[in-house]
């Protein structure tokens, strides 16, 4: 397996698939999975000629379990060390959920600084800001987040049972049949990870403010999200990200869950690749 060694010495298991000379594409996948979420994405850019770079987050999937670090900054300086390590030059960088919120975070701190960063591509994601504040007041409670770490500490793997089988893919809505090897990969790459890392990452998926992040990103972004999305409601990210973005563009899909870039990959695949190639 390969492994790039941050500043902080933390081993990060990463993919790197296709030609070297070929465009790349980097993958962050969403919490509390891993880089093994971006199959259907890898596989369907490999072939149309890409260069497709995926990582585990520190203490997801085949990453090392450490202790600390597990917040937005520690995620894109992670990513970071991926990049420089494989030398990857103008990138696109597709996030899903918490990996969208590494997105910003990376393009305004790591990307764009650096020049490496060409495109992104925010995925159901958690920016702005997921947490209900005086100045976020359409944002979820932080009830909601509490009963997420009980729910974990109390029985992480049951917990990882119950939300791929339910909201996230939308398997709780009237006439959508479950998919159960979808929900057993769910569970398999969640139950690799760190129960500490996921645990601390609630707090930098729902409490991380991204408003500065998103306002000083100016390469093209395109902002794709799920109508129906249980996890991550349209109305306080998708909706308010593309309004802060200076060159944004947003693409919502009805009645799409949470988990649309495994259950609708077909259709999601083919408007990644005609924002990449534009």
């Amino acid at each position: 397996m390969s492994f790039v060694t941050t500043k902080d010495d933390v081993e990060i298991f990463y993919k790197d698939w296709g030609p070297k000379d070929a465009r790349p594409i980097m993958f962050h996948h969403g919490w509390p999975l891993s880089s093994d979420d971006w199959d259907a994405q890898m596989l369907f850019f490999l072939q149309h000629g890409f260069r497709v770079v995926a990582h585990d987050r520190r203490g997801h999937g085949r990453s090392e379990q450490v202790s600390a670090g597990h917040d937005m900054d520690h995620y894109a300086s992670d990513a970071f060390a991926v990049v420089e390590a494989l030398d990857l030059q103008n990138v696109v960088h597709i996030g899903h959920s918490t990996g969208g919120g590494e997105v910003a975070r990376y393009v305004a701190k790591y990307g764009q600084p650096s020049g490496r960063a060409d495109k992104a591509v925010l995925v159901g994601a958690v920016p702005p800001l997921m947490l209900r504040t005086e100045a976020n007041p359409e944002g979820l409670p932080i009830e909601v987040f509490d009963g997420f770490r009980a729910a974990l500490a109390a029985n992480r793997a049951q917990f990882f049972r119950d939300v791929p089988s339910g909201p996230f893919y939308g398997f709780n809505r009237e006439g959508i049949s479950q998919q159960e090897g979808v929900i057993q990969n769910w569970w398999r790459q969640g139950m690799m990870g760190s129960a500490k890392a996921h645990y601390e990452g609630i707090k930098a998926f729902s409490e991380t403010d991204q408003t500065e992040d998103l306002k000083s990103i100016t390469i093209p972004t395109l902002v794709l999200h799920g109508e129906d999305d249980q996890i991550v409601p349209i109305a306080d990210s998708a909706l308010k990200s593309v309004e802060l973005l200076a060159n944004g563009t947003l693409k919502t899909y009805p009645g799409f869950s949470h988990g649309m870039l495994t259950v609708n990959a077909e259709e999601l695949n083919a408007d990644l690749l005609a924002f990449i190639e534009s």
